[in-house]
C-alpha cells in the first residue's frame, strides 16, 4: 500500500532521534557539570581553552559552531566565575583574546571524569562510537565546513 503521508510520520524522520538523543545527552551531562558549576555550553568553551590555552573570540565561535551573540554571555559568566580572562589584542583592539586563569586550569582536573562517565552511559563499542562520530561530523561539515575538528 502506498502511503503518501509516510514521510510525515515521526518514525520516518532522521531529525527526531537526533533531537531526542541530544536532549538525553544534555540531561546525562547536567549532574556531572552541576558539580563543576558549568552549563554544557560553558563546558565546551572550557574544553577548547583547556586544549588551546588562549584563543580569540572568532576562533572560539568557529570551533564551537556558535555565533558571537551566544559566546559573549558565556564568556562573561566564565570570567565572573574566575575561570577565564579576557583582554583586547594589543595588535588589533577589535580582537578579544580569551585565556585560562589558574582556577580555569585547575577545573580541568575536576572535569577529567566527565567524558568517561558519559561514555559509560551509552555502552557503544569503539567502532559504533567512531561510526556515529563520523556520520555526525559529516553532517556538520556540510553546514560549517573546515572549522570542525579532525578525529583523533
Amino acid at each position: 500500500m502506498n502511503d503518501r503521508y509516510a514521510p510525515l510520520r515521526l518514525k520516518n524522520q532522521l531529525c527526531f532521534p537526533i533531537y531526542a538523543v541530544s536532549n538525553m545527552i544534555t540531561r546525562k551531562y547536567k549532574p556531572l557539570l552541576d558539580k563543576l558549576d558549568l552549563t554544557y555550553t560553558q563546558y565546551i568553551v572550557m574544553m577548547v581553552l583547556w586544549e588551546e590555552k588562549q584563543v580569540n573570540e572568532k576562533f572560539l565561535c568557529e570551533a564551537l559552531c556558535l555565533k558571537s551573540n551566544t559566546v559573549t554571555p558565556l564568556l562573561q559568566k566564565l570570567q565572573a566565575k574566575g575561570y577565564i580572562a579576557k583582554k583586547k589584542d594589543s595588535s588589533d583592539e577589535r580582537n578579544l583574546v580569551i585565556s585560562l586563569t589558574e582556577a580555569g586550569e585547575e577545573l580541568k582536573e575536576k572535569a577529567l571524569c566527565v567524558p568517561q562517565s558519559i561514555a559509560q552511559e551509552f555502552r557503544l563499542t569503539p567502532e559504533e562510537a567512531s561510526a556515529l562520530y563520523q556520520i555526525l561530523y559529516k553532517m556538520l561539515d556540510q553546514e560549517y565546513g573546515a572549522c570542525l575538528p579532525d578525529a583523533d
